[in-house]
């Protein structure tokens, strides 16, 4: 039997869908496959049926920043505290969060709108009353560099960026010598001084530091010494430092640490080196690291860090906050043990605002916080309009993998979004959950049939006739296993598309990039979409 004939096969076999209403469906989804998953921790309950970190009793489960919100760094700046991660393809990015507890966080506004490539692990500092954020890029694949931008208001406007000329170097680490002088520590262990401004550099790049070694038999990706973040407290500088590789074996990341009373050296090993690591496959978060140290709100302190969350590496790698304590010879511990049970909030803070809803009118604009093009063009924004409650978008490329899809972050295990898709001319649109242009899958329409995207292709045998302009579609994804449905009708009827799609192996350990799966709109071809009332649900519970 012919490949051919095995499709059309397996098509008529699909072909029996029938509209259903909308009543039930969800729970049907989450009947067939909750049997088979493991007892979900009980979180907070945010808006939509988010989770959230605030169990409401004084205590908080991990993550604090759900969803891909990875290498973050923090900054405490008197009752406030902000922090940005890494932002990748996703532009506007480097979206600054707030929160007053160290627990609930909510986004203040991105900070970089020029696209520069792919953003990887930057610094957020403070320095003599000017915000900074130092960025490592490289614009249009070519060499990385570290890249500054600057405000007098952490709310903006931010600057433009600018090079600092540091070339082959990622994962900057800001601070202020002994000698009063600002340096950028980088991945190597390495270290450049700065100007006073900090808006160009004032030196040679020079070795810093030899992390600690971990045994050889040890199961981790690779040594890769990167991620530097560095606080002087008491009469030492400490630096802590990520070792291991970022993702590979889940036992790989971890975090070290090492003092000294000079920035220029010696570095003294902490002597109980890996403060924090995943030991076995069986623990709730994967490949933790990338740590900073961050004093709470009444003197206690803390780490901050990220791990892929145990069974959905595709939400990326999330935001982690654990207790620590210095000791009396002047080291200090993790305390947070199984980060699977609540622990204590932070003592002293104000309770912060959590999270934000997803749900979209369209009546505001929500890019860089909510909504962003994944790698986009320089013009890419031209594409866009928004009027009455709806955003229009213009077709460009051919497929989702060429038409820089508008892209949303969500951190919930399962959940479920709908949105009205209103064409116009010769475009096709849909909505997807994209990784990157290798790894997506999703459902488009042209007015006249389906086209079914599965591992990043047009499944071209698995056409549905939706002779419609206007269509409501809703991706329902519980536990990494996503089913369709689509309306013709306003939502009154509906019709379960025949292909349910798993998706878990969308993500960093087989595609590569260090991304999480999002949720996405696409618009292709010559004619454009009007976009209206995009709505969002955790099923979290």
């Amino acid at each position: 039997m012919t490949e051919a004939s095995r499709r059309a096969i397996f098509k008529s076999l699909l072909a029996g869908a029938a509209a259903v209403p909308l009543a039930g469906q969800a729970q049907a989804v989450a009947a067939q496959v909750s049997a088979k998953a493991p007892e979900t921790p009980k979180w907070g309950r945010g808006i939509e049926g988010q989770r959230k970190a605030d169990l409401g009793d004084g205590t908080y489960l991990n993550p604090i920043v759900a969803g891909d919100h990875p290498d973050p760094t923090i900054l405490k700046d008197g009752d406030d505290y902000y922090m940005t991660f890494s932002s990748f393809y996703s532009y506007p990015g480097l979206i600054i969060w707030h929160s007053t507890d160290l627990v609930n966080w909510a986004p203040v506004g991105p900070t970089l709108f020029k696209p520069l490539g792919t953003i990887w692990a930057v610094d957020l500092c403070k320095h003599n009353g000017r915000y900074f954020i130092y960025i490592p890029a490289a614009p249009g694949g070519g060499d990385w560099s570290i890249y500054a931008i600057w405000a007098d208001d952490i709310k903006g406007p931010w600057s433009e960026p600018v090079d600092l000329n540091i070339r082959g170097c990622i994962d900057p680490g800001h601070i202020v010598g002994e000698d009063g002088k600002r340096y950028l520590f980088v991945n190597g262990i390495r270290k450049i001084r700065l100007t006073d401004d900090g808006l160009a550099t004032d030196g040679v790049l020079e070795d810093a530091y030899q992390p600690w070694m971990y045994p050889d038999d040890w199961i981790t990706e690779n040594f890769a010494p990167e991620g530097p973040k560095l606080l002087r407290h008491g009469e030492y500088f400490y630096l802590v430092t990520a070792v291991g590789g970022t993702a590979g074996p889940v036992t790989g990341h971890m975090v070290i640490a090492a003092r000294s009373k000079s920035i220029h050296g010696p570095w003294e090993h902490h002597p109980h080196n890996p403060l924090v690591r995943t030991l076995k496959t069986e623990e709730p978060w994967w490949s933790k690291g990338h740590a900073t140290i961050i004093e709470g709100p009444s003197g206690d302190w803390w780490l901050v860090y990220h791990g892929y969350e145990n069974g959905f590496r595709t939400l990326g790698r999330q935001t982690l906050l654990e207790p620590m304590e210095w000791t009396p010879d002047g080291w200090f511990r993790a305390l947070g043990g199984d980060l699977s049970k609540p622990l204590l909030k932070p003592k002293g803070g104000k309770l912060s605002k959590a999270g934000f809803a997803l749900s979209d009118d369209f009546s505001r604009d929500r890019f860089g916080v909510q909504w962003a093009f994944h790698d986009p063009k320089p013009d890419e924004m031209t594409r866009v309009k928004r009027d009455h409650k709806s955003l229009r978008l213009t077709g460009r490329g051919t497929s989702p993998a060429d038409s820089s899809p508008l892209t949303c972050a969500v951190g919930d295990r399962s959940y479920e979004a709908e949105v009205t898709l209103e064409l116009d001319g010769a475009a096709e649109a849909g909505i997807l959950l994209f990784y990157n242009h290798k790894a997506f899958a999703g459902l488009g329409f042209d007015g006249a049939q389906t086209c079914t995207w599965q591992y990043g292709e047009d499944q071209a045998w698995n056409r549905q006739e939706v002779a419609s302009k206007t269509v409501r579609v809703r991706l329902t994804n519980y536990d990494n296993v996503v089913t369709y449905h689509h309306s013709v009708d306003g939502g009154k009827t509906w019709v379960r598309h025949p292909t349910r799609m798993e998706v878990a192996g969308l993500n960093h350990n087989v595609f590569g990039g260090f991304l999480g799966l999002k949720l996405g709109i696409y618009c292709t071809g010559d004619g454009a979409v009007t976009l209206r009332d995009f709505s969002y649900r955790g099923l979290n519970a």
